[in-house]
């Protein structure tokens, strides 16, 4: 909190993007408001819905922005996500996930009390079950959506016989709404060659095609069909199997989405819009400069982050434990002054945002406010 209260006293001050204590998680506001009216504009083309993921970003300052944008409600990955913006007053959040054991399912029939089109995925019958009981106690009832794993292999009935097992569970329900189809593929997301992203694309449409096929013959038409992510948004807009997106990452952008060509044959269509950044605190003239951010402060789970500013052309980021990282300087460059500003690209956005309280947002050269990363931490 003492380096957030000393980075608030620079809100406002021309030149303040540079005078930043750190480890800070920074949003370039301008690039993020490009990238939300950019996917905004892109599903409104399609004649798609659009429900971003707040895994990504775990703040209702974003939410709320997206929901303005147009977005017809907001998805959240855990139960504690969406108590974090339902509470908050954001409609219509769909958690992800399915919500099982006793404490947690009381926990979402009373969410569900006070929240506005609150959703929530099952894959299993007996959980149906379950939440049509607690359900019918409460006297409101709860909208579902059954989840068909389509290649993932995480949650979701694995065929769809099974998922049609499900369906007919929540149909039977006097408590449970079916909301529709939940069926994400974020195996695919970060395939980057176009081709091959959609030619797996291709395969994971298949069972989809399936269960809505059998739903039909049983005369149930689900009145959404959830899925799709920023890697395959234009693929899954074109082919028409998905009636709303629940892309998230569009906002950012990382290492990750960046290596993956997310246009065919045109270039990518969002900005870098989240950046680490760290300060040079060690340089003794071996090519390596030492910084202040190191393995608590970025992801790990892929590429290592990419320097977009404040090192010369063709460095590289290393670590060099929990709390340094290294510039690896190109031949002949030997050191960098203490106390330079180095901005990274993000290596996967999602788990990096997850290790900082705050946001530092930025236009331009300029700290124009602090948010709080609200829903971290919560289960």
């Amino acid at each position: 909190m003492a380096q957030d209260a000393q980075n608030a006293s620079l809100i406002g001050k021309p030149g303040s993007r540079a005078a930043l204590t750190t480890p800070a998680l920074l949003i370039d506001l301008d690039a993020m408001e490009r990238n939300i009216a950019h996917m905004a504009e892109h599903c409104r083309a399609h004649g798609i819905s659009l429900r971003p993921h707040a895994k990504t970003h775990k703040s209702i300052r974003i939410a709320e922005l997206q929901i303005a944008a147009g977005a017809a409600g907001i998805c959240a990955a855990t139960l504690g996500e969406a108590e974090v913006l339902a509470g908050a007053g954001i409609p219509g959040v769909l958690i992800t996930s399915p919500v099982v054991g006793d404490a947690r399912i009381a926990r979402l029939i009373a969410l569900n009390e006070k929240a506005t089109g609150l959703k929530v995925v099952t894959d299993n019958a007996a959980v149906a079950e379950t939440l049509s009981r607690a359900a019918s106690e409460s006297g409101k009832p709860l909208e579902v959506f059954v989840e068909l794993d389509i290649g993932t292999r995480r949650t979701g009935a694995r065929t769809p016989e099974a998922a049609l097992a499900v369906a007919r569970q929540v149909g039977k329900s006097n408590s449970l709404v079916f909301a529709g189809i939940h069926a994400y593929a974020g195996h695919l997301q970060h395939i980057a060659d176009y081709a091959e992203r959609r030619a797996e694309a291709d395969r994971c449409a298949q069972p989809l095609a399936v269960f809505t096929e059998q739903l039909d013959a049983e005369g149930i038409r689900p009145p959404i069909v959830s899925g799709a992510g920023t890697g395959s948004h234009e693929i899954d807009a074109l082919r028409g199997n998905y009636s709303e997106m629940q892309c998230g990452s569009y906002i950012f952008t990382d290492v990750q989405y960046n290596a993956c060509a997310l246009r065919q044959g045109a270039a990518q269509p969002f900005d870098t819009g989240l950046f680490v950044q760290v300060t040079v605190i060690s340089s003794n003239g071996d090519g390596q400069p030492i910084t202040d951010g190191g393995l608590k402060r970025f992801a790990t789970d892929g590429p290592p982050p990419e320097i977009l500013r404040g090192a010369p052309a063709g460095s590289r980021y290393i670590f060099k434990g929990d709390e340094h990282g290294g510039i690896v300087l190109p031949d002949g460059m030997t050191d960098l002054p203490i106390g330079t500003k180095i901005e990274c690209l993000t290596p996967h956005c999602d788990p990096t945002v997850n290790l900082y309280d705050h946001y530092h947002i930025v236009r331009g050269d300029t700290l124009v406010d602090i948010w709080p990363v609200d829903a971290r931490g919560v289960i």
